[in-house]
Formats: structure tokens, sequence, C-alpha cells
């Protein structure tokens, strides 16, 4: 609940870098989006016990975020549920067999 916040958001609305309609949620909880997505990539990468290189970070982070995305529906012609589509376009993208 920083004071400088809404100061901000009016700024850049009156700049228009921000919509008019775009509102500031004040509960620390609404603004965890982006934690509550995290939350997920640690739970798999913590048992890794972490990565020799930025290269191999990098490389095994952007799979995890391609799986997430799929699983969510966020892909376009990849419904959420639709698990033999996912499984082609992994096998694609990866060059695997699912």
């Amino acid at each position: 609940k920083n004071a400088a916040y809404p100061v901000a958001i009016d700024e850049l609305k009156q700049d228009q870098t921000l919509k008019t309609e775009t509102e500031l949620r004040q509960s620390r909880y609404l603004n965890n989006r982006i934690e509550q997505d995290h939350r997920k990539i640690k739970r798999i990468v913590r048992p890794m016990m972490g990565f020799q290189s930025f290269n191999t970070a990098k490389r095994t982070l952007r799979e995890i975020g391609a799986m997430a995305m799929i699983r969510k529906g966020q892909m376009k012609g990849i419904s959420q549920g639709d698990i033999v589509s996912q499984a082609q376009f992994i096998s694609e993208l990866f060059g695997v067999r699912a």
C-alpha cells in the first residue's frame, strides 16, 4: 500500500500510457498474480537443486513456461483439455515423441 502508487497511476493515465479504465488494486494479494504463477515454477525447479549455467536455466525455464501456457489453454489452436493436440504440439516444439 505504497502512497506513491496512486499518484504514479494517475500520471500514467494522464500521459495516456495506461488506459483510463485501469484501476490499482490496493490489496497485496490481488496484485500477486505473477508470484502465484511463479510458485508452480519454483515447485518444479527446487528438486533440480539449481542450474549449472545461465543457458541451462534459460532453456529449462522457457520450456516450463511453454508447458504452463499449453496447460492453461493460452496457445492458439490448442484447447485446454485437448491432450492429443497438446502432445502433437510438444513433439513438434521440442522434437520428442509424447
